[in-house]
């Protein structure tokens, strides 16, 4: 039960004064949730503030930037009838003149609100139109009782379609009014008395007297960011502690599985793979529970360690499971291990959505008596009627895409279950901290032998018909090829090229070489689309990024990636490497549209520059944040509301020691002092660790 003392930030947005039905949809939009509550708009983080405190005359104030200014009202000039010229009212003071500009506005409002001979203040950013100062649509109007509660600083917030700013103040006013006092859940040694209280951190954030308190360096933001990774590695500290009291079983392999499948390879393991597998084996063979991330770079051959891990444990009697977030990504690790596991006398078996009726039954009474070895599938293996004979190893691929709690389902069908859980995406060591706490890590650096370098190289969209020019030639030759577009349909409100839009008019061209996938296709359209793909019965491939992980069509050597600079750098590595993956020479073409910002020139110079997937990465964290070296959102943490990777890298280390500390002193978070931990967990949502605690 959450505790009554957070009733109140959990209560529904509607609580508020001013906000109804018909507003809170748009802040269901902003909050990202169909019934926002006070608290979803309270960790509604500012993305920049505006200094009031700025009082310039009119000569004075710089062009484009926030001034206050005083004026008299002079005149007003009102639009022709049927005009679409906007109303002037000239303003003053004793340095010049100034127009204020408003379109689509009454003439008798814009009179009540700036009467002609009072004085009034204006909010806003002066611009110059052939030569004159002008200030159009005002931020604020004030009189001198507005001017008096007027904020010295204000934040300004990411905002939706028909939710004004004045709304958005208003209701954060009235969400802080609902804050109560918490009981300190941070340890003295982690405030040391520099940060403030979380009631006092929300005020001075949203409501901030300075410049210092309004950014996420500054001790209020940073103060919600340690509570929030606080609270996540509580999570994972007490998880990662249970799981060890819990106790794993020692799997240890014979190697004459092991042996096969390595006699069944076109090729020797790299260094880097041998080092993953004697870790993982080592692991294995203990009586503690394996954590173990699995770090490679695109083609670095993780599900080829996955596998021989997953022998390990067959050859000791057990079973293990392949969990991915996608069907694609499912069927695609299915079919790099059917023939391996053929080989080896395992027997392996695929269970997706798709699998229905008496296919799954079969496959579900063949797991549960133990003659399945392996079981490879989506978020379909960790339903209740899911039974193992006697599940050893999980592995969950793309972990960040799934959450604690499905990870914990799945190590719940077995005893004692070791879990590997594996990225394509390297992670700099600050997410690792982040995402996994403490865990144990193996990298696996080196491509396998015969990995191509691919050429990639940076076109303007305008050489579109020379791109179209180059892949007939390329398909003419045998060859196959991606053409990546970010959208699935055509949009009123953007300017990118859809998938299916790009696939009518490449049909044009190459006529039914050509095919086309994306999200919104059912599963067995997708499926029958990529196998058309990789038996070469189709030549080119129009997709959205579905093909981003998991694809594998050795013949395909040429990738297209439009409007490149809308892309992630990590997710264009994912891209780019769908090729190269055979022994011929491959080449990525970004295409883009310009002019381009800095970040995204910085951008593909860097992917042009290296295919070193480690680097990009850190390129990636430095220029974005994690959510996009994740390819999991545009900024910030993923998972995280509060904490921002370019500005709380310290605090995840601060957080990790507490966590690891209060849960040394007290494995179950029971005592009285750690009462307000509880409490934060439950602030925080950390409903798996809150379950888990009390259930004891």
């Amino acid at each position: 039960m959450r505790p009554d003392i957070l009733i109140p930030l959990f209560a529904p947005l509607t609580t508020l004064p001013g906000i109804g039905p018909k507003l809170a949809r748009p802040f269901g939009r902003l909050l990202g949730r169909e019934m926002p509550r006070v608290v979803d708009l309270l960790f509604h983080m500012p993305s920049g503030f505006v200094d009031r405190r700025s009082r310039p005359l009119i000569a004075e104030a710089l062009p484009d930037t926030d001034v206050t200014l005083e004026v008299r009202v002079d005149r007003h000039i009102s639009p022709p009838s049927g005009s679409r010229a906007p109303h002037r009212t000239y303003v003053s003071d004793e340095s010049g003149e100034l127009a204020v500009i408003h379109f689509r506005m009454d003439d008798a409002r814009l009179a009540h609100m700036l009467p002609v001979g009072e004085t009034r203040w204006l909010c806003g950013k002066i611009t110059l139109h052939e030569g004159k100062r002008q200030m159009t649509h005002p931020d604020r109007v004030l009189d001198a009782n507005g001017l008096a509660r007027l904020p010295p600083i204000e934040q300004t917030y990411p905002l939706v379609e028909g939710l004004a700013a004045g709304y958005l103040r208003r209701a954060m006013a009235a969400a802080l009014e609902r804050v109560p006092d918490l009981p300190e859940w941070l340890p003295h040694s982690v405030t040391s008395g520099l940060l403030p209280p979380f009631r006092e951190a929300l005020h001075r954030l949203h409501l901030p007297q300075n410049p210092a308190d309004a950014v996420a360096t500054g001790a209020p933001w940073r103060r919600l960011a340690l509570d929030e990774l606080f609270a996540h590695q509580l999570t994972l500290a007490f998880m990662r502690a249970r799981e060890e009291r819990s106790g794993g079983r020692s799997s240890m392999g014979t190697g004459a599985l092991s042996n096969r499948i390595l006699g069944a390879l076109p090729f020797s393991l790299t260094g880097a793979q041998l080092q993953a597998i004697a870790a993982i084996r080592a692991d294995l063979a203990t009586e503690k529970r394996m954590l173990r991330l699995l770090q490679g770079d695109v083609g670095s051959g993780k599900t080829i360690v996955a596998l021989l891990a997953a022998a390990t444990v067959v050859e000791a009697g057990r079973q293990a499971a392949f969990m991915a977030p996608t069907e694609i990504l499912a069927r695609q690790h299915a079919e790099t291990i059917a023939p391996l596991a053929a080989a080896a006398g395992m027997e392996m078996a695929l269970l997706t959505g798709r699998e229905k009726g008496k296919a799954r039954a079969a496959v579900l009474e063949r797991l549960a008596d133990g003659r399945i070895h392996i079981l490879v599938g989506t978020h379909a293996l960790i339903q209740d009627d899911v039974a193992f004979h006697d599940l050893a190893l999980a592995v969950i691929d793309e972990q960040h895409r799934f959450g604690v709690e499905q990870r914990l389902t799945l190590a719940r069908k077995g005893r004692g279950v070791d879990m590997l859980v594996m990225t394509a995406t390297p992670i700099p060591r600050t997410l690792v901290l982040t995402l996994f706490g403490d865990m144990d890590s193996s990298e696996l650096r080196e491509k396998p032998p015969g990995r191509q370098e691919i050429d990639t190289r940076a076109l303007p969209l305008e050489r579109l018909d020379e791109v179209i020019s180059g892949m007939r030639r390329a398909l003419a030759s045998g060859a196959q090829a991606y053409w990546i577009c970010p959208l699935v349909e055509e949009s009123e409100t953007s300017d990118l090229t859809s998938a299916t839009e790009r696939f009518e008019s490449l049909k044009k061209h190459f006529g039914d070489k050509v095919d086309v996938v994306h999200g919104r296709m059912s599963g067995a359209a997708k499926d029958a689309a990529m196998a058309r793909f990789a038996a070469g019965e189709t030549r080119l491939l129009i997709a959205t990024t579905v093909v981003e992980v998991g694809v594998n069509v050795p013949n395909a050597t040429l990738m297209v990636i439009e409007h490149a600079e809308r892309f992630g750098l990590a997710q264009l590595h994912q891209l780019r490497g769908r090729v190269g993956r055979g022994d011929k020479a491959s080449t990525c073409l970004l295409l883009y549209r310009g002019p381009l910002s800095e970040t995204a020139k910085a951008r593909l110079s860097i992917l042009r520059e290296s295919q070193d997937g480690f680097r990009l990465a850190e390129e990636d964290l430095r220029l974005r944040g994690e959510g996009d070296v994740l390819g999991t959102r545009q900024s910030g943490m993923p998972g995280f509301r509060l904490a921002r990777s370019e500005f709380h890298g310290t605090e995840v280390e601060e957080a990790r020691n507490a966590a690891a500390t209060a849960i040394e002193r007290d494995p179950e978070l029971s005592g009285p002092q750690a009462q307000p931990m509880r409490t934060l967990l439950y602030l925080h949502e950390r409903e798996s660790a809150v379950r888990l605690l009390s259930a004891g």
